[in-house]
């Protein structure tokens, strides 16, 4: 079963700027679209990117504009640029792998520990 690492997460101020990166134990980044989603107290996990296999991309309204999705075949990573960050956006990060960017609601593998991000006024 493919593992996922995510890592990057951290304290910051309203309005700045921070890279979650993703690996994986297989690398599947070539052949599978990859997401990355949030999960916030007291909320359900949510899709906030996604990147297909043809640079195809998804991005939730909260974030479209301000978060960007990019994956490095050749170093096995998946990241994701977040720029003026919001209160809102505090939550854990995971990362997840699907068949297509449509199809990322429903990831193919269990959950890692994921990457805490907390955003402050």
């Amino acid at each position: 079963q493919v593992q996922f690492v995510e890592s990057g997460g951290d304290l910051v101020q309203a309005g700045g700027s921070l890279k979650l990166s993703c690996t994986a134990s297989v690398n599947v980044f070539t052949i599978y679209a990859m997401g990355w989603y949030r999960q916030a107290p007291g909320k359900e996990r949510e899709l906030v990117a996604g990147i297909g296999t043809f640079a195809d991309t998804y991005y939730a309204p909260s974030v479209a504009g301000r978060f960007f999705i990019s994956r490095d075949n050749a170093g096995e990573t998946v990241n994701l640029h977040m720029n003026s960050v919001k209160v809102e956006d505090t939550a854990i990060y995971y990362c997840n792998y699907g068949r297509l960017v449509d199809t990322l609601e429903t990831p193919l593998t269990s959950w890692g520990q994921g990457t805490q991000v907390t955003v402050v006024p």
